[in-house]
């Protein structure tokens, strides 16, 4: 007997959603030196570890290997290092190199340059201010005057300048301290639960401590820089995990995270579905996958419940508590202009943060009774 096909009375059809780009993770470092390994076209390449190199041709006596040796030996490890060609034979600056190889790639979060001078770290670190996507500059120093507190010196020029996507480290023996601390930092953030770290009192793998007076430290991170030294009774720490600003290296890193987060997040919502209705529940919508970035945040440990100490944001005043850690806002849609209708322009959307903080310095007092 021949059946008759359901199409004419009920059609179904499957589609399949396209995958959505996934935000950057903010975990990969690269390493730039003047090795002629890579072609200057190419540009960047990828590794996933020291071996991954020596088989693509490193002979482990350049710099950019070293470093990528201090890189992956940090604890949790990163997953992946790039390494980037400075051309030489131009010359060509390592600030050129450093923009060369974002042009090239935006694979890459932190950045580390072999062997420069304190008038390119200089250089460089103006660059990655506004560099864009948002870049983060590890160096380190052997500089006399840092320790010495004299000035000018390459630290004490990056505070004035209020630079803070600069990670800057003083060593005075050790050539890559600062590629260690660009893998102890991407390899520290997985995204994982309660996996938010702050850079303070980390160790280095492999490095040496630089034997510091108590005035040398003072002096080094009285500029912002940062130490690896040895304290207490054998205790071997980085101090203090700060940028030049002074702002800890753990908050630009998840801020610039929050952002990416955020920004990936909603143009997905844009991309996926047919429409978003420039209505208020066309804006809920979005102000709800806001939130679940938000909750992420939460869950890693960067946002925490607490008080609203900013400034009167629509409805939330300062001493509110932000019982999820956040509070996402928006104006209605009826205070919209018919240009911005026309437009279609969504109206301002708040999302306001309460940072979990850290502790790094605690006072105990001890109370004795004979």
């Amino acid at each position: 007997m021949t059946t008759q096909s359901l199409n004419g009375i009920v059609n179904v059809t499957v589609s399949v959603s396209p995958s959505m780009p996934s935000a950057s993770s903010l975990n990969v470092g690269l390493i730039v030196g003047t090795s002629t390994i890579i072609p200057t076209a190419t540009r960047v390449a990828t590794y996933s570890s020291t071996s991954d190199m020596l088989s693509s041709g490193w002979t482990g006596t350049e710099p950019e290997y070293k470093a990528a040796v201090a890189y992956f030996s940090q604890s949790p490890a990163p997953t992946s290092v790039m390494i980037g060609r400075q051309d030489a034979t131009v010359p060509e600056t390592p600030l050129e190199a450093v923009q060369a190889c974002r042009t090239a790639s935006n694979g890459w979060y932190g950045v580390y340059v072999c062997g420069v001078a304190d008038s390119d770290i200089e250089a460089i670190a103006q660059y990655v201010q506004s560099a864009q996507p948002q870049t983060m500059f590890f160096y380190d120093t052997q500089s006399a005057n840092v320790a010495s507190g004299t000035t000018p010196n390459v630290m004490s020029t990056l505070q004035s300048d209020k630079d803070n996507r600069t990670f800057g480290l003083y060593s005075a023996t050790e050539q890559y301290s600062g590629a260690a601390a660009m893998g102890l930092a991407m390899g520290s953030n997985t995204g994982l639960a309660n996996s938010t770290f702050t850079m303070a009192y980390k160790s280095l793998v492999g490095i040496t401590p630089d034997n510091l007076s108590t005035q040398q430290v003072s002096n080094i991170t009285g500029w912002n820089g940062n130490v690896y030294t040895t304290y207490g009774n054998g205790y071997e720490l980085l101090v203090q995990g700060h940028m030049a600003d002074g702002t800890p290296l753990d908050q630009v890193l998840y801020l610039d995270a929050l952002t990416v987060d955020i920004q990936t997040t909603v143009m997905n919502a844009l991309v996926s579905l047919p429409k978003i209705p420039l209505t208020d529940a066309g804006v809920t919508m979005l102000m709800n996958d806001i939130a679940q970035v938000c909750d992420q945040a939460v869950t890693t440990g960067f946002l925490a419940p607490g008080i609203w100490n900013g400034p009167a944001i629509l409805g939330l005043t300062p001493g509110t508590n932000l019982s999820k850690g956040y509070m996402i806002l928006a104006e209605k849609v009826s205070t919209l202009t018919q240009e911005q209708i026309q437009q279609r322009q969504a109206p301002p959307i708040y999302a306001c943060v309460k940072l979990a903080g850290a502790i790094e310095h605690v006072v105990i007092g001890v109370q004795v009774s004979l």
